[in-house]
């Protein structure tokens, strides 16, 4: 075993040199442990501090060679789970957390080095604050997702009783109370439809479309789907289409799912500025690559700063209620997000309280012969 040579023999052999010149078996255990992706610390017999990389700086930034590695570790579980090798020669792992300065947590893996010295250890920390973050995605989302679920699922139970009960001859009130009742079901059918449609898109984030699908169509067909909901809020859609197409690469369904949701949220929440522009244009990327820009611009009352950075998170909402009174489920941003995601797109929001908000959707072009000759 290579580790077995270099703390082993291979030092045995260094301790004849001089103490201000490193062995090449001491510069190379020291290469090792420094291309090691995890934090990792090289401990002797006594738990001292033979080598360790950068990433154990992160965890430890006290590390010294030749020092305790108590002295810098100051975790309770490692420090015991070395103690335990060293005295046993047993492989031991430990899981343990950091509150300082953000919330981490790690498994640590205490192994001796086989064929080393005796109780010569590696320290190996993997990092598992992503799976435990994912974990809190999913327990917020199971709970987000059931509480709004159990709203409307009460409301249309209480209606059943009251129906089977007082209300049973009351014409009056069956006919109010099922309209109630079916306005609650068609809100739980869009936010299941949500629901699915936004796990099936996080399942194929990483497939990015290639089909090249022209948006100007797409805009117009989405517009004039929402003049009826337009025409209800008194509000004027005001469109202003390329002469040229806009080709992407893309799925149309999925590229309409994202300016319904925008257009319909214009026409929801900016209903009070009476018009909502939707306009194209042309950009480019950061690395310079040509993109299209889609813009839909309503002159309602505006989005607070504090809100902006969080409106692409599940479930998040500005005001609860009048989204639960507008029908959203509070999944629409985020669904646009992971569409836009998938279609290496990005979106863009701007908005001051009082002078309305404005989404811009930025999707690369296709990239043609004429394009590249640019």
């Amino acid at each position: 075993m290579v580790f077995g040579w270099l703390t082993g023999r291979g030092r045995e052999r260094a301790a004849a040199a001089p103490a201000s010149e490193a062995s090449p078996a001491d510069r190379l255990l020291e290469a090792i442990v420094a291309s090691m992706p995890d934090a990792a610390i090289v401990l002797d017999r006594d738990s001292r501090v033979v080598a360790f990389n950068a990433a154990a700086r992160t965890i430890a930034p006290a590390l010294v060679r030749g020092a305790l590695a108590s002295l810098a570790l100051r975790v309770p579980e490692v420090v015991e789970a070395v103690r335990e090798v060293a005295a046993g020669n047993e492989p031991r792992s430990v899981e343990f957390s950091q509150r300082v300065p953000v919330d981490r947590w790690f498994m640590a893996h205490v192994r001796p080095l086989a064929g080393a010295a005796p109780a010569t250890m590696l320290l190996v920390f993997h990092d598992l604050t992503p799976l435990h973050r994912v974990e809190e995605m999913r327990a917020d989302f199971v709970a987000n997702a059931s509480h709004e679920l159990r709203t409307p699922l009460a409301a249309l139970s209480g209606f059943i009783d009251t129906l089977l009960g007082s209300a049973r001859e009351d014409a009056q009130a069956r006919a109010r109370f099922l309209a109630i009742m079916k306005a609650q079901a068609n809100r739980m059918a869009r936010l299941i439809d949500d629901l699915l449609s936004l796990s099936r898109v996080e399942l194929i984030e990483h497939v990015h479309p290639e089909t090249p699908v022209d948006l100007v169509p797409i805009v117009r067909q989405v517009v004039d789907g929402l003049q009826m909901l337009a025409t209800d809020r008194n509000v004027e859609i005001k469109i202003a289409l390329p002469e040229q197409p806009a080709l992407v690469p893309g799925d149309r369904d999925e590229l309409t799912r994202v300016f319904e949701n925008l257009i319909e949220n214009a026409l929801k929440y900016g209903a009070s500025g009476k018009r909502v522009d939707v306009s194209f244009s042309a950009g480019a990327s950061p690395g310079g690559e040509a993109e299209t820009l889609v813009t839909v611009r309503d002159y309602g009352p505006g989005i607070a700063q504090e809100h902006i950075p969080r409106l692409t998170e599940r479930f998040y909402r500005v005001d609860v209620t009048q989204s639960r009174a507008e029908g959203g489920t509070g999944l629409g941003l985020s669904l646009v997000k992971h569409i836009l995601n998938r279609h290496r797109g990005r979106l863009a929001i701007e908005s001051e309280a009082g002078k309305g908000a404005t989404f811009t959707v930025r999707l690369p072009l296709v990239h043609t012969a004429s394009t590249a000759a640019a």
